[in-house]
């Protein structure tokens, strides 16, 4: 399978690849979480890995049910400040702080944006655009949190 262009699963193979994506995103915050001493950067890692399950046990309980039920999603993406194009993507060391967590998370979720963003535009019209759509925006909203704290701490010294 590939998520290259606009390429559209059966509902099945959709929702499993996306459930791997979200298991892949909290197996980097966990791995992450192991490898990091300082405690507000472990804080940060740990509510993006909780987020990640969320989002992993929603894609799974579409799958048990067959169908998506009564998403209450944000109606749009959160627009974002694109930190990403700024923060250089690097793999955590033990002696990382909050900037370098902030950064790493950062890209993680820029990661899923794009993923969620080619389902959506792939699924279009399918039964699971709409959660797609769901966790896009939801994800957007992650990253607009992890922006304004990298803004709010360490903004006004670059």
């Amino acid at each position: 399978m590939s998520t290259e262009g606009q390429v559209c699963y059966t509902f099945e193979a959709a929702i499993e690849k996306a459930v791997e994506m979200e298991r892949e995103g909290f197996r980097n915050y966990l791995g992450a979480i192991r490898k990091v001493k300082d405690k507000h950067a472990i804080g940060i890692l740990k509510e993006a890995a909780l987020d990640e399950l969320q989002h992993k046990h929603m894609l799974e309980k579409a799958l048990v049910e067959g169908f998506v039920e009564g998403e209450e999603g944000m109606a749009k993406p959160v627009p974002t400040m694109n930190l990403y194009y700024v923060l250089r993507v690097e793999e955590l060391q033990a002696d990382a702080g909050v900037r370098e967590a902030l950064a790493y998370a950062i890209h993680l979720e820029k990661g899923a944006i794009d993923f969620y963003q080619k389902m959506a535009q792939g699924c279009a019209g399918a039964p699971m655009a709409e959660l797609f759509d769901h966790l896009l925006n939801d994800e957007t909203r992650h990253l607009q949190a992890l922006e304004d704290l990298y803004e709010k701490h360490f903004l006004d010294e670059m």
